[in-house]
Order: structure tokens, then sequence, then C-alpha cells
């Protein structure tokens, strides 16, 4: 529907053109009101801060339209977003922050965005209160309480003594916090007076708050949008059969209107090369490879870059993989050489400075790390005691390059008596892995189809984190905790190349998981899509969609 609704406006244009009813300015730069963009995940949460949402292509829709006080610019940086509000040092020993929401700042459903929105996202993402089922604990664990008074435009938030963390500006960022108005309506209780403790003992409030900040915001085409008002310039319209989603702008935006008014987004499919060579798709967004023989047209540009997701093998907690001697077997016979080569990228051994190639990636580069550069059929055998073992590796398919990336290890690892299954589908993801429908998810950071990096190594660091959400693999070590942890208050490059050389013996020796490969992604756009630019982090090419325009 969308594309034949594209296809109708442009007819309209070309014969107004050719009437002479326009100008002849307007007809040589005409804008079209609608792109169709392609992205390499599913659409199936508005919530992007959920364990499968962050790892879905939910931040690469909606980072403009769940809007923070940041947004990831084109190198994963973070740019302060002054349409939103602000934010102001107050202390540094302990740290501590005050944040302003812009007076103006209002959702789609004409609700003021208020400090609320701030305590409901430190209660899920903090790990402080049960039943949230949030990906990442990274930043929000150190606050040790937020001021906010219910209705009002600004929060004090203090840190733990001696917490902190470097990377603060990642928190209350774009896709982070959501509506808080309509988990209160839901309840029927007021979620900051329930999490500041203003109501007394709220156990039974708070596990109805958590219950639903996980579940109200699923995505299908039973969805009352009503629970969906947005932050930003473009809001929610429809979702459409096949889990695309419709956004449109937002008329009580505050701030620069987005010059299209209606954005289609389209989830990972097996039709994106047909879309591309039917023109009927401007923007296509995914890893490199996915989406197989993706040729690029003459009236599109194409560019290919690397990510800061980390593309690897997440061991499951429970099953035939639970053990580290069965673990390590696999990684003995997978040929990481082998695989990195074919995808065009170098083998890369960061499992905790992920989000960029830089120094400090040497580190990791350890003596342990070398017996698992290659296949070594015989060693995995041997790790095994020459039992059998039988392995599912899944993946979020269609995606050729991750097909391969099985078969590969399938290949390698038969003559160790590793029999693997490949199972692919638009539906597994890190809940498939946590159910226990797979022992082995291949993905990147966090579980991601995507590049599921949060841009800063730090954050992205606790996906090996004890009780962390994206912590797949269940894994827990004290001394990676510690390490972790300190990560994230240090600044100083001499302590983080000790911390991440100390890490990575014990990481090499754990095998929680294996990496293989920077994620790279491929860029598509028309020639006639202005504004479009990569990014190197989970919101993607998205980041700032309100800007793009597409023009006949």
């Amino acid at each position: 529907m969308a594309a034949r609704w594209r296809h109708a406006a442009t007819w309209v244009v070309a014969i107004a053109c050719a009437l002479g009813v326009w100008s002849v300015s307007a007809c040589t730069s005409a804008t079209v009101d609608q792109i169709d963009y392609a992205v390499d995940g599913g659409l199936i949460t508005y919530n992007s801060t959920t364990v499968a949402g962050a790892a879905s292509a939910g931040p690469q829709a909606f980072s403009r339209t769940l809007i923070g006080f940041g947004y990831h610019g084109p190198d994963g940086q973070i740019v302060t977003d002054h349409d939103f509000g602000s934010i102001s040092v107050v202390g540094r020993a302990p740290l501590v922050l005050d944040y302003q929401i812009a007076d103006a700042a209002v959702y789609s459903d004409g609700t003021p965005i208020t400090c609320d929105d701030l305590v409901l996202a430190w209660a899920a993402q903090s790990g402080r209160f049960p039943g949230f089922d949030a990906a990442s604990r990274a930043g929000y664990l150190d606050i040790e309480k937020i001021e906010c008074e219910s209705g009002a435009k600004k929060a004090r938030v203090s840190f733990f003594p001696d917490r902190a963390i470097v990377d603060y500006e990642e928190l209350f960022t774009a896709t982070s916090m959501m509506p808080s108005h309509i988990i209160s309506e839901k309840v029927g209780v007021n979620t900051t007076d329930a999490v500041l403790g203003k109501l007394g003992p709220a156990d039974e409030a708070l596990a109805k708050i958590a219950e639903a900040w996980n579940t109200t915001w699923k995505l299908d085409r039973n969805a009352d949008l009503r629970n969906f008002p947005s932050s930003g310039p473009y809001k929610i319209d429809a979702v459409l059969d096949g889990g695309a989603v419709v956004l449109v702008a937002n008329d009580l935006w505050w701030g620069a209107k987005p010059v299209t008014k209606r954005i289609t987004v389209w989830p990972q499919a097996a039709d994106i090369a047909e879309r591309v060579n039917k023109r009927v798709v401007e923007v296509v967004d995914v890893a490199t490879g996915s989406a197989g023989s993706l040729i690029t047209p003459d009236d599109y540009q194409s560019s290919d870059s690397p990510s800061g997701g980390i593309q690897q093998l997440i061991f499951a907690p429970s099953g035939p993989l639970s053990e580290t001697p069965a673990r390590r077997a696999v990684a003995l016979c997978t040929p990481r050489d082998v695989i990195a080569r074919d995808a065009g990228v170098p083998v890369v051994n960061s499992r905790l400075n992920t989000a960029i190639d830089d120094a400090f990636d040497q580190a990791e580069d350890v003596p342990e790390a070398e017996q698992f550069a290659r296949a070594d059929p015989d060693a995995a055998r041997d790790a095994l005691g020459g039992a059998p073992l039988t392995v599912r590796i899944g993946y979020r398919g269609p995606n050729t390059r991750l097909a391969a990336v099985v078969g590969a290890i399938a290949n390698s690892c038969a003559p160790a008596g590793i029999t693997v299954n490949e199972v692919a589908s638009d539906a597994i993801g890190p809940l498939a892995l946590r159910d226990g429908q797979i022992d082995v998810l291949l993905a990147s950071t966090g579980g991601a189809s995507g590049s599921g990096s949060s841009g800063s190594s730090e954050v992205d660091a606790y996906e090996l984190f004890s009780g962390n959400g994206n912590n797949l693999s269940g894994y827990h070590n004290d001394q990676i905790d510690g390490v972790v942890s300190a990560l994230a208050v240090t600044a100083d490059p001499t302590e983080i190349v000790r911390l991440l050389a100390e890490s990575a013996p014990v990481l090499w020796a754990d095998m929680p998981t294996l990496p293989l490969y920077r994620q790279q992604r491929t860029l598509l756009s028309s020639k006639k899509t202005y504004g479009v630019a990569a990014n190197p982090t989970r919101w993607g090419a998205g980041w700032n969609m309100d800007r793009w325009e597409l023009q006949q």
C-alpha cells in the first residue's frame, strides 16, 4: 500500500509538470512525502530497552520517535538534543547531574514529558526493582537516587560514591525512555510515587509496573496505538501486515518539522534485493552480505562501513553447551580465519572493547586466543573426550552471510564428532536462546541482528556482566564483573589497557561467547534521497531520518 501511494504521488508530480500546472522550480526539485526504509531486523516492540527490543530493528526505526537528551551521530558519538532538554553537572565526587526537560516538550497525545519518564527508565534498567526484562543496566545501576516531583520538568540524578561513570551521556538518550503516563494509566498507580517509595510498601504495584513495561508496547496489527505516543518528530500511524511500521509527522512536535512527512520502515525479509531492483525502497540499512547479492542500480548509491558490533557465537546457559569443555570444543573447531576472510574483514578477539577499532584492541590479543584462531578438529574432539555432540546454531533469517557462517562451522566441526544443525527464522533471537530453543545464537552485540552496539565499549561490555539482561550466556565471573565495573569509571588509557589484558585470558578460558569479526554495514540509498548517513551503532541510519528528503 505504501509503495502504491508513493508511485501515485510521483505520477501526480509528473502529470502536473507535463501540463505546466506547476512552476519550473517546483518541477525540477519536487519533494515526495514518502520514503521506504528497509532494515535488517524485526519490528516487534516499541520498547527498545527490553532484551528482545534492543536486539531488534526498533532502535533503527524509533530514534526520532522516542527521543531523549541525546542521540548517536554518524560516528556513533553522543550529540546533545537541545530540543528535548539539557544536562548540567552539579557535582563530580559523587557525580550529580541535573536534567532539565524543555518546557515545550509534549507527547503526541498531548501529555507533557516530565521527569516521571526518567524515573521509570531508571527503575526498569537499574536492576534494583525485580521483574523488568531490561537489556542492560549499564550506568543505571550506578545511580543512587533520582529526585523528581511527579509532573515536573526537572530531575536531579545522584550516583553512588566512586561511581562517576565516564559515559554518563549514554543515559536517558533516544529510545531509552518510555511514556510513563501510559503505564500509570494501565496499572492505576503513579509510577514515580511507587518507584520512589512515596506510596509506602509498593511491591505489588511495582510488579504490575514491570509487567506492563515488558508487555504493553508489543507491535502487531492488534496494537492499540493510543498506547504508543511519540516524543519526537515522527509518530506511529499504522502497523502493516508483515510487520512494517508507518511513521508520520507528529503534529505536536515542537522542533523543526521533519522534511518527509511519511516514512515506512520495513523489517528484514527475503525480498530486499527485489525491492531495490523495483525501486520501491529508497534506503536500505543492513549487515553486509545479509541480503545476498545486493546489486546497486545505476540510480542508487552504496557504501560499506564497520559497525560497533561484533559478530559472535553466544552460547546458551543451559543444554549441551552449558559446560565450558563443550563450548571450548565448538570454539576449537570453528574456522574463525575462514569465516572472517569470507566476510572480507580480519578476525577480532575483542569482547570488552568492542564499539570502535582503536589502540586498546591489542590488549585483548593475548596468547590464549591463538589456539582458537583457526579450526582444530582434533583438539575439539579431545576437549570432548571423544564423545559426540549435537548443537543447534540459530540466527535471525533469512541471512545469506550467516547461513554461510553456519555452513562453514558445520563442515569444520563434523570431523570432531560435532553435528551442527542450522535453525533460521524471523523468530530467532535472544529469547530463543534464553528459552532453550537453540544452543548457540549467531548474532552481533547483545544478540542483535544489526549492529547492537551502544557506541560505547564500556556500555557494551555489560553484555558479560552478571545479571545483565543481554548477558545471554548467563555468564558469571566475579573478576570479569570487577573489570567491567572498573572500565565504566576509568578514563586513564594505561588503566584501560591493564583491565582489558587482565580480562582476556579469563574470557578465553571460560568461553561465554566466541567473537568472529566486526559486523560490516551496507547503506544503500536512492541518489534522489538526500541527508542519509550511516551510523555504526544500533540506531543505524535512522538517527536523522527527519532530515531525509526524496526528490523527483
